[in-house]
């Protein structure tokens, strides 16, 4: 099965998020390259940047339930190979 590069844009709002966001992103563990967190403590929240090589039908499925998580904003950008 063909495979992309991707890269999420995740945004954490909110601390009640942290627990369902790190078990759905262990849940896609098997395809997930690296993962960067920063803690931005002035602004109260932390952005994470997740890099992933995976079907598109699997990235667009990390990506909507990440959405659908309250507290998160996500987004992805493809790579076009």
């Amino acid at each position: 099965m063909e495979t992309r590069v991707a890269v999420l844009s995740i945004i954490v709002e909110s601390p009640d998020a942290v627990a369902p966001l790190n078990e759905l992103l262990h849940t896609y563990s098997g395809y997930i390259v690296g993962r960067m967190g920063i803690p931005y403590r002035s602004r109260g929240i932390s952005v994470i940047c997740v890099v992933i090589d995976a079907p598109m039908d699997k990235i667009n499925q990390l990506t909507g339930s990440l959405g659908r998580i309250a507290g998160i904003h996500a987004k992805a950008a493809y790579s076009s190979l």
